[in-house]
């Protein structure tokens, strides 16, 4: 079978790379064919720069689930080393996408470069098509919610404000980090609001601060709300750490992988002078997420 293929970063599965997987998966329903994305992992960008590479907004795992959730049939993850890095454009067109995938069909967006040092365009691209029988198909930048082309770069900088909902508004989905339940000092249970602390792995966190979240463990589809403290907790002086209680949620978490998205922020992280002072602000704050949380579209939560 021939496949549609759509080429791309993917990080974070935007509303601009949803553009690309549907029209995607579109023509491949039309053509009978199967629908592919391909990405690189790592990123050219970190493989060329390790050092100025910006924190990633999804695994790779999280990626390729994302894109199957979208229809995604087949998701090709190419290790990006240096015999990648080496291909010619020819190469690329050739031995990738005509030899490997069968492509009757490229799909990309307007800035698409491939194939060493960045040497192949979308002209190019259309030209090699020709002649090894794929048809290339450019889909128009998408728009953020300010103006402006919508990125990776754009949801980063949104995230590093602590601004989630405007993150979320160009995911089309709560964005989310998912870690390992570790032993905290417990010192949540002692003042009456556990919590699940999680060892969040390397994609990136909001801004310090209290936010709504929604969670669930990635063994489970049940879905939980609670509320989120991301920061070093000054009141105590314990140390950074992602603390999240769960509403009305009784149970053990230790070493369960955890998954929780980021819906609204609540406030910033703050020094109280007391543990009275700080329980009232966390009672206060729980409230606040729950009315957050009742008042959000819940289809953001259902790529949890």
């Amino acid at each position: 079978m021939r496949s549609v293929v759509t080429v791309g970063n993917f990080d974070g599965v935007h509303q601009g790379h949803r553009a690309l997987v549907a029209d995607c998966v579109r023509r491949a329903e039309e053509d009978g064919a199967r629908p592919v994305a391909m990405f690189f992992d790592p990123h050219p960008g970190a493989f060329f720069r390790p050092s100025e590479a910006p924190p990633q907004l999804t695994t790779s795992s999280r990626r390729a689930e994302l894109l199957s959730a979208l229809g995604i049939a087949a998701v090709d993850i190419r290790p990006f080393d240096e015999a990648f890095a080496a291909l010619s454009a020819e190469q690329f067109a050739r031995e990738i996408l005509a030899h490997d995938h069968g492509a009757s069909a490229v799909v990309v967006g307007p800035d698409f470069r491939f194939g060493r040092g960045r040497g192949g365009s979308v002209e190019g691209l259309r030209e090699w098509g020709d002649e090894l029988d794929f048809d290339v198909h450019v889909i128009d930048a998408v728009c953020g919610p300010r103006g402006g082309v919508l990125s990776s770069t754009r949801i980063r900088e949104a995230l590093a404000r602590g601004d989630v909902a405007e993150a979320g508004a160009m995911l089309g989905r709560v964005h989310d980090v998912e870690g390992v339940v570790v032993h905290g000092d417990h010192r949540g249970r002692t003042i009456g609001f556990p919590t699940a602390n999680l060892d969040p792995g390397p994609t990136q966190l909001p801004a310090d601060g209290v936010y709504a979240v929604v969670a669930r463990r990635l063994d489970s589809d049940e879905l939980w709300r609670g509320v989120a403290n991301l920061g070093v907790r000054p009141t105590f002086s314990a140390g950074r750490s992602v603390e999240v209680h769960l509403f009305d949620f009784d149970g053990d978490l230790y070493g369960a992988r955890l998954r929780v998205g980021f819906a609204e922020r609540v406030r910033s992280e703050q020094r109280f002078e007391n543990v009275e002072a700080l329980v009232a602000q966390i009672g206060s704050d729980a409230k606040s997420a729950r009315k957050m949380l009742d008042a959000m579209d819940e289809e953001r939560f259902r790529w949890m």
